[in-house]
């Protein structure tokens, strides 16, 4: 058996070891701080250097297979994994993690396809893959907090909301501020990010580009590629989850549906 490339997989894991010095000191300055956190970095660290590892070794592969359906399958287990953990986040919003993945999956798609249509980017792995993690972690953040927000805050003005119903409005029309509160809390930190690109920090995609040898031309060329369809993701994201989950919170009978407010 060749074993030639775990030699070079080794070989080029040196310096991403010797970086984990970095991660003893804060594991000391826990310890003498008292905060209990060394299991915790240990750990953190430890699954993160197994999880991109693995992952690399995934995505060599579908590199190497330049298949759409490898495309695909990869796409959607990206998609499940951030609708759970959105759903995690937003846990009494009833079937959250389902409303959160279908979310995730319509603005993420519909993004996608736009980039596809007008050339922005070729139908290949290699392109494809990285652009959907970096919109799905965006939509999984955004997604999650818009959701667990819009309940939060009926919840807290339950009084107003069935007020409002009672006066004859619409669970939309009486939830409309609410939404409103949720989506722009959501989506805040991703257009101030926008705002602010290249100012405060050099964000990973453009780093990663001029550390790989591109001119820094080339890299905020791609990088406004990557802020456009963030924003774009997050917002269908985002906007899509309100409207999937709120009728949940409601009954038949256009009621709150005191179950789903009876948790802090």
């Amino acid at each position: 058996m060749d074993l030639q490339w775990l030699l070079v997989f080794l070989q080029g894991m040196t310096k991403p070891f010797l970086a984990t010095a970095i991660v003893a000191v804060a594991v000391v300055l826990s310890y003498f701080q008292k905060l209990g956190l060394e299991g915790e970095m240990i750990y953190a660290i430890s699954r993160a250097f197994l999880q991109l590892s693995v992952i690399g070794f995934v995505l060599q592969f579908i590199f190497n297979q330049q298949n759409l359906a490898w495309i695909l399958l990869a796409y959607l287990f990206m998609v499940t994994v951030a609708g759970y953990t959105a759903g995690q986040r937003a846990k009494h919003v009833p079937r959250g993690k389902l409303v959160a993945g279908a979310s995730i999956l319509a603005g993420t798609s519909v993004t996608m396809v736009m980039l596809v249509v007008l050339k922005v980017f070729p139908l290949t792995p290699r392109y494809i893959i990285p652009v959907a993690g970096m919109m799905v972690g965006n939509s999984m953040a955004v997604t999650g907090v818009a959701m667990k927000r819009l309940r939060d805050d009926i919840r807290t003005q339950f009084s107003l909301v069935e007020t409002a119903l009672a006066l004859g409005a619409t669970p939309r029309q009486a939830t409309h501020q609410q939404v409103k509160r949720a989506l722009v809390l959501a989506l805040s930190p991703v257009v101030d990010n926008a705002k602010t690109v290249g100012l405060i920090s050099l964000p990973g995609a453009m780093t990663g580009l001029i550390m790989g040898g591109a001119s820094p031309i080339e890299a905020i060329q791609l990088q406004i590629v990557v802020m456009n369809f963030l924003i774009g993701a997050s917002t269908i994201s985002s906007i899509m989850s309100t409207y999937l989950c709120w009728p949940s919170f409601f009954t038949a009978a256009y009621q709150l549906e005191t179950t789903v407010f009876a948790a802090a």
